[in-house]
């Protein structure tokens, strides 16, 4: 079965061609039309679909071709694009750019081959005019198989900078150039830093978002992008699907998740497949000092900024007492990044100030300025845990600025990981927990959310059954 579905996919020559400002100016400005807009992202990141969710209204996802399967990427964009007037996917780094130098595995222009979608490529025209041309024809001639429909050049002088530029590009590519945006200091995105989500909340960026809309409806050819967009043929559903369409109707176990400004990485995916294998999920904010669910049978940790908010989640002495005494007591816990920061006995921020945390976990945990670590990981159960048997692999991304310090060896790691830099060992485990930096995608496998499913059921059973003994 097929569906047609308008989509463009807006992708950069590289980084910091304004990419992200385009998407979220064009999101604006079709809303103001009164347009249901759907976003998308390529690749792994949160960040960036938070912005497209405040600024459409509609939840945005990821679309991975390196953790998920082809056949379950198309799934994820046929299922979250129903009933949106037109989808807008953002690319990730450059068109090109993805997991390998050498092809184009995970990258932008893979997933729009395998969308079938039309590519506007954002070019940064800066001290450019003909030379605008032959960057774009680099990008035509390196895959004809990504098809780049049109040009969107930022950063021009001036008015008469975007024509020299548009009428090179369109007489030697043989594409329109369908906008021009000038270089707007007013406009730059924030650092997606880690007090990003809350700014959104608040609603500090609605300006922005609104500023984006004025520039793109001022500087681009809607029009004409919602013609491209039109062009996309219709898309084939998978012949076997992961999602059946809806949560499970058989009864199964209660799962508290956390969700807050501090917690609040979670791939969509991940929330539905617990649902659709009977999961009933309940939200909490631990940062609000908010127990775990009396009648919760599990517990989902997900990752976010806790560094952020450590002063005040440490002042929640009555949340942290409880979660201590749910755990001890045999609930399933699941946790990542964030949550498995949250999970030591301390979080040392940024100011040197250290904070004492949940001290579920013999761990500490210390924030530094570099990076410490960036990447797809697939990683391998080292022991049967939680969520997974000996041996058994799921895929997953790693990104903090925390380093954990252990109270030494024997440390009871849950993964072996294997990325782009090498392999290692990682995360933590013991017979109801079980915790790690690697943000997981249950979609890759699964199993895992099964298994997390009947671990939670069984402590329901026992619960019931130590109840009717008291």
């Amino acid at each position: 079965m097929s569906e047609h579905r308008n989509r463009i996919v807006i992708a950069g020559t590289g980084s910091g061609a304004g990419k992200t400002t385009v998407t979220i100016g064009l999101m604006a400005a079709l809303k103001r039309r009164g347009l249901q807009v759907q976003g998308f992202k390529c690749g792994p990141d949160y960040i960036d679909p938070t912005y497209h969710t405040a600024v459409t209204g509609r939840p945005s996802r990821n679309l991975d071709t390196w953790m998920l399967s082809r056949d379950t990427m198309r799934e994820i964009f046929l299922r979250a694009s129903g009933g949106a007037d037109l989808s807008v996917i953002e690319g990730v780094m450059g068109l090109y750019d993805g997991k390998d130098p050498l092809s184009n595995t995970g990258s932008t222009a893979e997933i729009s081959v395998l969308l079938e979608s039309p590519v506007i490529l954002v070019v940064n025209a800066q001290s450019m005019a003909r030379s605008a041309a032959a960057v774009v024809l680099g990008y035509q001639k390196l895959d004809e198989s990504t098809r780049i429909a049109g040009v969107i050049v930022n950063k021009c002088g001036s008015r008469g900078h975007y024509r020299l530029v548009k009428s090179a590009i369109e007489q030697e590519c043989g594409i329109p150039v369908v906008g021009g945006l000038q270089r707007d200091g007013g406009l730059d995105i924030p650092e997606r830093h880690l007090g990003l989500v809350p700014a959104i909340e608040r609603g500090e960026l609605d300006g922005l978002f609104d500023r984006a809309a004025d520039l793109v409806e001022g500087g681009v050819d809607i029009e004409s992008v919602l013609s491209l967009a039109g062009t996309a043929p219709a898309l084939a559903w998978p012949k076997e699907r992961l999602f059946s369409g809806g949560p499970s109707l058989s009864p199964g176990p209660i799962i508290a998740v956390a969700r807050d400004a501090a917690f609040n990485f979670y791939y969509r995916e991940n929330l539905e497949l617990l649902e659709q294998y009977g999961a009933s999920l309940v939200y909490f904010s631990p940062l609000a000092g908010e127990t775990v669910p009396g009648d919760a049978d599990g517990l989902y940790l997900g990752g976010g900024f806790p560094e952020e908010f450590a002063a005040v989640l440490a002042a929640q002495e009555r949340a942290k007492r409880d979660l201590e005494t749910r755990v001890r007591d045999g609930l399933p816990v699941f946790a990542e990044c964030g949550g498995y920061m949250y999970l030591t006995r301390s979080i040392t921020d940024r100011a040197g100030e250290t904070h004492a945390m949940a001290g579920l976990i013999p761990a500490d945990v210390v924030m530094q300025e570099k990076l410490a670590a960036l990447g797809y990981r697939e990683v391998t159960a080292l022991r049967d845990c939680l969520l997974m048997e000996t041996g058994e692999a799921i895929r997953g991304h790693e990104f903090h600025y925390s380093r954990l310090t252990a109270d030494g060896e024997p440390y009871p790691y849950v993964y072996q990981t294997k990325g782009l830099r090498g392999s290692g060992f990682e995360g933590y485990h013991s017979e109801n927990l079980m915790a790690g930096y690697t943000h997981l995608h249950f979609a890759s496998n699964p199993k895992v959310a099964e298994r997390f499913i009947e671990r939670c059921l069984e402590y329901s059973r026992k619960r019931g059954e130590d109840r009717g003994r008291a």
